[in-house]
């Protein structure tokens, strides 16, 4: 791996574990095994390094969220795929937790992959929703935009439980709740 890229891994991992203000630049080289200066080297410093981490985080995230949205099933089936996957809860999500970060929001640059990101996941479900009332598997009366809404809302808010709590019972609870409002009703 390259010098650029295991700055970008080891800002990925500092962002998701310490936040923006607790990921120093000293902090990145010592996890990254760089030299000193290697960072100024490759970008022009931790911010730029930063959204470039963030964008890495931001895509891989897309992808694994396309990877159950985009697969086989029902829309229900897709949807609980995307709410079941596997995932670390107790460390929470390292998207959602740059969306709580002061600096991460303070700044548009950092913050425009975590609105993409979001955005997307909510319009690819409501796409799934509205897919689902044509089908005729959910009631004509839901709203593919606030049920996404509901969606990413159990996902982070799960996390944020899960992690208060030192269990994932919570995110599971959550999850199994909201399924069975969206479950399809018997024709």
């Amino acid at each position: 791996m390259s010098t650029s890229e295991r700055l970008i891994e080891s800002t990925r991992e500092l962002l998701w574990e310490r936040g923006y203000v607790g990921t120093s630049p000293k902090a990145i080289l010592e996890h990254a095994g760089a030299g000193q200066g290697s960072m100024y080297h490759h970008f022009k410093g931790k911010p730029d390094l930063a959204l470039a981490a963030i964008r890495r985080t931001a895509e891989e995230m897309r992808a694994t969220a396309a990877g159950v949205l985009d697969g086989p099933g029902t829309p229900y089936e897709r949807i609980a795929a995307y709410l079941r996957r596997e995932r670390d809860v107790l460390r929470g999500c390292p998207i959602g937790r740059l969306a709580m970060d002061p600096d991460v929001i303070a700044s548009a640059e950092l913050r425009a992959p975590v609105d993409e990101t979001l955005d997307w996941i909510r319009e690819r479900i409501a796409g799934i929703v509205e897919e689902g009332k044509e089908q005729g598997q959910f009631a004509p009366s839901l709203d593919g935009g606030e049920i996404a809404a509901a969606v990413v809302a159990t996902v982070q808010g799960g996390y944020v439980l899960a992690r208060a709590s030192g269990s994932p019972a919570a995110f599971d609870a959550g999850v199994r709740g909201l399924l069975s409002l969206l479950a399809p009703r018997p024709a």
